[in-house]
């Protein structure tokens, strides 16, 4: 019934950006496919603009979240794969996902060639965690 997030010693604290250990007792996991910058038509939206996309696509995160119930602050695991990665792109994207919702989730931030179609600049992928009587 519990979500411990943890910056243990001997590991480098990332300020608000991550948590380095999450640990989830008595909750019930949702995985949500990857996410990316489309509408609800599934139109690609901020071509060309990492931020924009992340934007949408954290839209489309509390959509998804919703459906069962929780927001960005249940999320305990964030992974972001991000076409033509810089390490300046770091902060406009992690704060259009965070948009304030803290505390932050374990993360990996993975900088890749491609994804699935060349208008996608950014995916998210998220695992979150809620109460089992929730649902």
């Amino acid at each position: 019934m519990s979500i411990t997030r943890l910056d243990p010693p001997g590991l480098p604290a990332a300020a608000g950006l991550i948590s380095q250990v999450v640990t989830v007792t008595g909750r019930t996991l949702i995985h949500l496919s990857g996410q990316v910058a489309w509408d609800e038509h599934g139109r690609p939206v901020a071509a060309g603009d990492h931020a924009g996309q992340a934007a949408r696509i954290a839209r489309n995160i509390d959509t998804a979240l919703a459906a069962v119930g929780a927001t960005r602050a249940n999320i305990v695991k964030e992974t972001v794969f991000v076409v033509g990665y810089t390490p300046d792109l770091l902060q406009p994207i992690l704060g259009a996902l965070r948009d304030g919702a803290q505390p932050p989730p374990a993360g990996t931030f993975v900088g890749v060639a491609a994804l699935f179609a060349p208008e996608f600049l950014v995916e998210v992928d998220i695992v979150a965690a809620v109460d089992s009587a929730a649902l």
